[in-house]
């Protein structure tokens, strides 16, 4: 699989320092504080695993687990995405300086993210 790889994930709630508590406590995560994203928490990768995060989510956003892709066009693969039958929940979004990234629900309504490489 290396076309399109996993490269993240997130599970996020309404209070991300009680996500935090529990995700370290339970797998003994070592959870970093994230420069200007307050409540966001960051699992690197160990060379096992995929690195991802914990935390408090967008206000807007209910409490949600995602993985997310990396694709080389965001707003190719959401037409792709519509066109097979899923929904785009958040386009093509730019953090400057952080990431680009979307998400989508699949037609069984699971919500999965996608972002671009690097520019």
């Amino acid at each position: 699989m290396t076309n399109n790889p996993i490269v993240h994930w997130e599970i996020l709630g309404p209070d991300g320092e009680a996500q935090r508590s529990f995700y370290s406590t339970i797998f003994d995560w070592n959870l970093a504080a994230v420069d200007g994203f307050p409540s966001y928490f960051t699992a690197e990768d160990d060379g096992i695993g995929v690195g991802g995060a914990v935390g408090r989510g967008m206000d807007e956003m209910p409490s949600y687990t995602c993985i997310y892709v990396q694709v080389e066009d965001i707003d190719q693969t959401l037409a792709a995405v519509n066109d097979g039958g899923g929904t785009t929940v958040v386009p093509r979004t730019v953090i400057p300086d952080v990431v680009t990234f979307a998400l989508f629900t699949d037609p069984a309504g699971n919500l999965v993210g996608l972002t671009e490489p690097d520019g």
